[in-house]
């Protein structure tokens, strides 16, 4: 693959991103207003702070790459929120309820990880050496989020579901 054909792909994959991260912004209070769990409320509540850090570290690097920084919708992230709004209705007022939650920020991490992991591999290759510390920050924090998450579920919420 060349420089150049990578590089699209890098730039696609930004947007798809960033459609992404847009995506979750809308997303995470939604979650936080119904889950019974003070913990996770407070948790996904700092997560959409942080996500707001993430969408300024995407601009940035769209910025660098004197591209206007667009999102470009994306399969796996509708799909994701609709999961979880599915268990905000069908377990409402259930234990369940944080149980799925916390599963469904879960597999909200997983895929920021592995875009976010992917991004910065093609910006060592690209020799976009200005990129690769904001998104290594970022992935930082999606990874932190994810034990912060799978720590909540087996210490709290996994626990009083059952």
């Amino acid at each position: 693959m060349s420089d150049s054909s990578l590089r699209t792909l890098f730039i696609e994959t930004l947007k798809d991103t960033y459609y992404a991260e847009k995506q979750i912004l809308k997303a995470l209070p939604k979650m936080a207003a119904v889950t019974q769990s003070d913990a996770l409320r407070a948790g996904l509540l700092e997560h959409r702070e942080q996500t707001e850090g993430h969408v300024a570290r995407l601009e940035q690097v769209f910025e660098m790459l004197e591209t206007p920084p667009r999102g470009k919708t994306c399969d796996a992230i509708p799909g994701i929120v609709e999961e979880a709004q599915t268990i905000m209705k069908d377990f409402k007022n259930t234990q369940a309820l944080d149980a799925g939650l916390a599963a469904a920020a879960q597999a909200v991490e997983h895929y920021e990880i592995a875009r976010y992991g992917t991004l910065r591999s093609w910006a060592l290759r690209l020799g976009l050496s200005d990129a690769v510390p904001l998104l290594e920050a970022t992935l930082a924090e999606e990874a932190a989020t994810n034990e912060k998450l799978r720590g909540l579920a087996e210490t709290e919420v996994d626990g009083k579901a059952s």
